[in-house]
């Protein structure tokens, strides 16, 4: 039996609701077919926005959402994205499979749909390609209310009133894809094109992202910070980078980046693989936090691990660029184990966007035409939407057994994190990470006697996962099999699940 204790009284961070973010890139049918049809399509939308997918997204309570990259953001030059449609620039997309992109989704099409999400907007800017001036403007142009050339431009384009942009990234993945920089270059640019992004909204400050580290570069953490912070500020003190946030990029391979396999034909070698991939996600946020400690002790600065998920070969017979693949219950668990992490560090971890929404790596939604389906992953944002704006209290399991079936893939039978909401509702969610043995385990606390419990539950083959044709193969479902007695909780996990609770 696994006995997890929970101490609901020692409140040890906040859970930001934006570590349950998402990411929406111009790549495949992310945008287009996905979240995007046109204010003309047959299926139904509310200005262009598909009705079916935005109220999927509204369920699962998105809280922020990143745009328009990715490796596509530092290719992407705004103005083609704004004006009449008709007169918008057509390019190729050179990094995503080399079709035309029409540019009919832009900015304006992107504060609408977050406007209908309800969620914070989180936009990338280019500095691969593109200039500060062409940054500063783009900043004008959504939020300035003024008289301005920028603010001028938008009004003539429909839109009077300014937006607010709650996060702005400058640059993505600068150590690649976004112009192969190195750290010290790229901190210089950073401190450049960040000093641009100027603060119009005083009501609605915008939080500056900077390009973080791709994995294990714990190189480029420590020379990018030791770039950024080497000014004092005026009047005294240290400058914590000039930065509200630092990124991080980490993808689960089973086999590594070249060989990363089937999204639905693997056995229980590869089961543990993927899994203790994903445990990965610890030592990188306590290593890279552990340096950005030694620059930011007051940690003021927020770890955005902007791009996470599983990556595996495409689905057979679709485009390579457009990186579609199926989501199984192996993707859930990996969802569960990568989510109960941020929120045991919720200290310095304060976003995060799966990659991606729809219909490209590990969606939560893939459509085809007019059908929409909801993964396993889906379900896990689901059931884990109440720890969003709560605070992670203090959490253990004894007899937490290892298991696998290698000694390099060796995972934790039991995930787990605990938060307690403003009402005082503890939220429990909890991984049986066997893909063969069930798990007694009994809940005691430090407290609370439970006097009212609501559970749901994931759970299926490892394998299971859901089709046009059979949309509801694995779904959550409301879970009664476990019992209070003696103020504790009790249930046996069965393998291969995600379980979470709500208690009183």
């Amino acid at each position: 039996m696994a006995k997890l204790y929970i101490n609901e009284k020692n409140k040890k961070a906040h859970i930001e609701p934006e570590i349950y973010g998402h990411f929406s890139e111009h790549l495949g049918r992310c945008i287009y077919e996905g979240l995007y049809v046109g204010e003309n399509s047959d299926i139904p939308n509310v200005n262009g926005m598909r009705k079916d997918v935005v109220g999927a997204l509204k369920e699962m309570q998105i809280p922020v959402l990143r745009w328009p990259g990715g490796c596509f953001a530092d290719e992407y030059h705004w103005k083609d994205g704004i004006g009449p449609k008709e007169t918008r620039k057509k390019m190729i997309n050179t990094h995503w499979g080399g079709v035309v992109e029409d540019n009919s989704f832009g900015t304006h099409e992107f504060f609408e749909l977050c406007e209908q999400l309800g969620c914070k907007t989180y936009v990338n800017g280019n500095v691969g390609s593109g200039s500060v001036q062409e940054m500063s403007e783009w900043v004008e142009y959504a939020t300035f209310e003024g008289v301005s050339p920028m603010a001028d431009l938008r009004k003539a384009n429909g839109h009077e009133e300014p937006w607010k942009i709650d996060y702005f990234g400058v640059g993505n993945e600068n150590w690649g894809c976004g112009g192969n920089m190195t750290p010290e270059y790229y901190g210089n640019l950073y401190r450049r094109y960040q000093t641009y992004i100027r603060q119009y909204r005083k009501d609605a400050p915008i939080k500056k992202i900077c390009c973080g580290a791709n994995v294990a570069d714990y190189f480029w953490t420590e020379n990018v910070l030791k770039t950024c912070t080497a000014a004092p500020q005026p009047g005294g003190g240290s400058n914590p980078g000039f930065m509200d946030g630092l990124s991080l990029h980490y993808y689960v391979h089973p086999g590594g980046w070249q060989n990363k396999g089937s999204a639905t034909d693997f056995d229980d070698k590869i089961w543990y693989q993927t899994l203790s991939r994903a445990t990965y996600m610890e030592e990188l946020i306590e290593r890279h936090g552990a340096i950005m400690d030694q620059y930011d002790p007051e940690k003021k600065i927020g770890m955005m691990v902007d791009e996470w998920g599983c990556w595996f070969d495409v689905e057979p017979g679709t485009n390579p660029g457009f990186l579609y693949q199926q989501s199984t219950m192996r993707d859930a668990l990996v969802a569960g184990i990568t989510l109960n992490i941020f929120n045991k560090h919720s200290d310095r971890v304060k976003m995060a966007c799966i990659a991606q929404m729809v219909n490209v790596l590990q969606a939560v939604i893939l459509t085809e035409g007019p059908k929409m389906i909801l993964t396993p992953t889906y379900h896990v944002f689901h059931m884990y939407k109440y720890h969003q704006d709560a605070d992670l209290v203090e959490s253990f399991v004894e007899g937490n057994k290892t298991i696998g079936e290698e000694d390099e893939f060796q995972v934790p039978q039991i995930s787990e994190s605990v938060s307690v909401s403003a009402d005082g509702t503890v939220n429990i969610t909890i991984n049986n990470l066997s893909v063969t043995e069930n798990v007694p385990v009994e809940v005691s606390f430090a407290e609370l006697l439970p006097s009212r419990v609501e559970a749901a539950i994931l759970t299926g083959k490892m394998c299971a996962h859901n089709t046009f044709d059979e949309p509801e193969n694995v779904k959550e479902s409301v879970f009664n099999d476990f019992e209070t007695k003696d103020g504790k909780l009790s249930f046996t996990a069965p393998a291969c699940s995600v379980i979470s609770f709500r208690v009183n």
